[in-house]
């Protein structure tokens, strides 16, 4: 618990001073507009003609003083509320149920009270407590001296404490970590408020904060307009910033946020967004702008503001956006939704954090889907939008040369029924995509003739994809598992580009020394005839077992089509690696736009290994061959996928990677690929963690060799280490670094420290990042303050990547 984690006292001494620094400035002017969460002390009304159930151990009726009294573990139970005391007296006059001793109510909503003496009347509406605590559904706490209802409506509490911090189970007298305290606290049932007088805010039992009054919403009322918790951000460009939002609940099927912001060295940002929910699904709507006071300060970056037209009234001084999102369930199995985000600046929500819209890349897209038992379908348009910070004509620039996709189309259907003992599976594959500008790399930047690859196509490209897939797995008596495989594929494509495309694929087949054979429509096909052969044997010892699982593949097929003459373009396969995870599947490419051809196998094992101590080991190793006909990867396209791929040659590199873990936390890999000949490294990853207490560890080392055609003349080398401790049982420091060993960079690093219990949350960040060519450094520090039922406070800490 809290207190039980606070060691000794200069462990609480800390505790103490860290949130009096963060928060002195923070509750003056907070506090009085966060939502507690408080609740009545009464029950729903008892419907009438409800029957009192009661049971004790002695029945004492008076006559003359018409009472009627229950000694020794009285339970009553009316209308869903429950009451269980040493003694009840109940006064058929006044109708009122005066309990003592261990007394305990539970209402019908699940709040519990705590008191030794409890007068209310019978139908469990208005009544009187002395030195109570409540306890309600939410764990939130309320403890006071009295209380008293009058009326049915209003509830006071006299000398209140309200808390959302359990009560520590070593030291339940002893403070929460916060608590608010005040001379009274008055519950309105029919305004539905909650309102503090003579109240202080404390922190670790110090009190930070007098409010002389403040008034809340009822917790009862879900929404309710309002000021919500504002937030502090900083930017090098915007400066210092403060959120204020302020929330209106104009029905209970629909809201409006509108936020103001001000910055130091920009003005004053404002939002709104709109909410509304339906029976079937919701949409918001979110709208900001900006009249910027410095926009000199984005000059050459990626802002639509430049050198070239910095005029003192320049119109890029206003910035903006419009966002919108929304999905609806038109029956069990179909939804339809959208996610689409506009704006006068590529990285407009990004630079000034727009929540829900300030990714690096913003997928913006409307889309049907719809899934059932065996069937899968889903069509979509989308567009990329990449909120990076540099100018569009810089030609590394990403965001100018994204494709629009109109549409995207996938269909999977796997048939109930088995076809030749079999199962049969069907997948169907189309996508529309529209570039207005040329995605080319270049070999040098200075040099726009140089060209390695061609990423995407200035124009518009569209292809239609048709597979079936047939399997069927046959056991041996010996345990031998062979699986026969048919597969047969249909390609038709179009292409329409323009003659600064065309130059830049002449350029490079001309670098390649291939020939161009651009088609403007084309129809390509392949059939697989595939084996795949496993044999799992199981090695059982007197304290572990294991599994080694010896595999060989082989699938036999024509050669692929249109390619090794840059006929087609590559879209969705250019993410492409050759590893330990992809060596025994049928086609290894990525996506749609190449196919796999030419007779290849794989060979190789699996092995997973289990030990009576807790630890476990798995392993897989292997190879792939080119048997015959053409090998793809080793043919190019217009993005030279299959360069240092490790499958260009007859004979691929040896592929690998071993792992385990351990019941202690322990846990580590090595993966790699070698080549086929002198067993070089050429790709590398090593990774080792602890997770356990006081202590976890994380490391990791990632190697590549040289791609001087994708732009990668030299070995990239990194390192990255991470560690948390937990000082006490709340309190823990992180940190975190990368550094690029070919470089001799530190490329991020960053500490913090937090503190967690179940009420309260407090963290704070330093980070840095450093350019690996200017060695440029920018820097960013966060924190944020989290009161479970209050609210966060706070900026973004996401700098440093904390361990738990």
């Amino acid at each position: 618990m809290r207190e039980a984690g606070l060691r000794s006292h200069r462990q609480a001494g800390l505790a103490r001073l860290y949130g009096a620094t963060a928060l002195a400035c923070l509750f003056a002017c907070v506090v009085p507009t966060v939502p507690a969460l408080a609740q009545t002390i009464t029950a729903k009304p008892v419907p009438s003609g409800t029957q009192m159930l009661l049971a004790a151990d002695t029945l004492v009726y008076d006559n003359d003083k018409h009472t009627v009294t229950a000694v020794g573990g009285v339970q009553i139970d009316y209308g869903g509320n429950k009451l269980v005391a040493q003694r009840v007296v109940y006064n058929r006059d006044t109708k009122r149920l005066v309990a003592s001793g261990a007394v305990e109510l539970i209402n019908s909503d699940g709040t519990k009270i705590n008191s030794e003496h409890i007068d209310i009347t019978d139908d469990f509406a208005d009544g009187f407590v002395n030195a109570l605590r409540v306890e309600t559904v939410e764990k939130a706490y309320f403890a006071a001296e009295s209380a008293e209802r009058m009326g049915g409506v209003l509830t006071t509490f006299h000398n209140g404490i309200y808390t959302a911090c359990e009560p520590c189970e070593d030291k339940p007298d002893s403070a929460p970590t916060w608590r608010v305290k005040a001379r009274k606290i008055i519950w309105n049932g029919e305004k539905k408020t909650v309102r503090f007088e003579n109240a202080n805010f404390e922190f670790f039992g110090y009190p930070l904060a007098y409010l002389p009054a403040f008034e809340i919403a009822d917790p009862t009322v879900k929404r309710k307009s309002g000021f919500l918790i504002p937030g502090i951000v900083y930017n090098n460009n915007l400066g210092v910033g403060l959120k204020v939002p302020y929330y209106f609940a104009l029905s209970p099927t629909y809201d409006l946020t509108v936020t103001g912001s001000g910055f130091t060295k920009q003005g004053f940002l404002g939002e709104a967004e709109w909410r509304q929910r339906f029976n079937n699904g919701e949409y918001s709507l979110k709208i900001a702008g900006i009249n910027q006071q410095d926009p000199d300060a984005f000059i050459g970056t990626g802002n639509r503001f430049t050198v070239d037209s910095g005029e003192p009234n320049d119109p890029n001084k206003f910035r903006g956006m419009m966002g919108t999102k929304g999905q609806f369930a038109i029956n069990e199995r179909w939804n339809f939704g959208w996610d689409v985000l506009l704006q006068t600046d590529k990285n407009f929500s990004r630079t000034y954090n727009i929540d829900g819209y300030n990714d690096l890349v913003h997928q913006s897209s409307i889309y049907l889907t719809g899934l059932s038992d065996r069937n899968y379908f889903d069509v979509r348009a989308m567009r990329f939008e990449v909120q990076e910070d540099t100018l569009s004509s810089d030609p590394t620039a990403r965001s100018a040369k994204q494709p629009w996709v109109l549409p995207s189309f996938d269909y999977a259907y796997i048939p109930d029924m088995s076809v030749a003992g079999g199962q049969l599976s069907l997948n169907v594959n189309a996508r529309v995509m529209s570039r207005d500008r040329l995605d080319a790399v270049l070999a040098n930047p200075l040099d726009d003739t140089s060209i390695n690859n061609v990423r995407g196509l200035e124009g518009q490209s569209s292809r239609l994809t048709a597979e079936a897939e047939w399997k069927r797995t046959f056991t041996t008596d010996d345990g031998l598992q062979l699986t026969p495989l048919l597969a047969f594929r249909g390609d038709a494509g179009y292409v329409s580009t323009t003659s600064e495309s065309l130059a830049a694929v002449n350029q490079m087949a001309a670098n390649l020394g291939e020939d161009v054979d651009m088609r403007s429509s084309l129809a390509r096909y392949m059939a697989t005839l595939g084996l795949e052969m496993r044999w799992p044997l199981l090695f059982s010892m007197s304290n572990s077992s294991h599994v080694l699982e010896p595999t060989a593949q082989i699938f036999v097929r024509p050669n692929e089509q249109y390619v090794g003459g840059l006929a087609i373009p590559n879209e969705d396969a250019q993410s492409f690696v050759f590893d330990a995870t992809t060596l025994f599947e049928r086609d290894k490419f990525s996506g749609y736009d190449r196919i796999e051809g030419g007779t290849r196998a794989n060979v190789g094992f699996r092995y997973s290994g289990a030990y009576g101590n807790g630890w476990g080991t798995n392993a897989i190793f292997g190879q792939s061959y080119q048997l015959g006909g053409e090998n793809s990867f080793d043919a190019p396209d217009l993005v030279n996928v299959g360069a240092y791929s490790g499958l260009q040659t007859a004979k691929s590199d040896y592929v690998g990677l071993i792992g385990f873990n351990s019941p202690s936390g322990f846990s580590g890999s090595l993966s790699g690929r070698f080549d086929e000949q002198t067993f070089e490294v050429r790709r590398a990853e090593i990774k080792a963690a602890y997770s356990g207490l006081p202590v976890s560890l994380s490391a990791k080392y990632a190697f590549i060799q040289a791609q001087p055609l994708y732009g990668f003349a030299t070995d990239r080398h990194e390192v990255t280490l991470g560690a948390s401790t937990h000082l006490a049982e709340s309190w823990r420091v992180f940190g975190t670094g990368t550094y690029d060993l070919e470089t001799s960079v530190l490329v991020k690093d960053g500490v913090g420290f937090a503190y967690n219990d179940s009420c309260f949350t407090y963290v704070m960040t330093f980070s840095q990042t450093r350019d690996t060519v200017t060695k440029e450094v920018s820097q960013n520090i966060g924190f944020n303050l989290s009161f479970r039922t209050l609210g966060d406070f706070g900026s973004s800490t996401s700098g440093v990547d904390t361990i738990q």
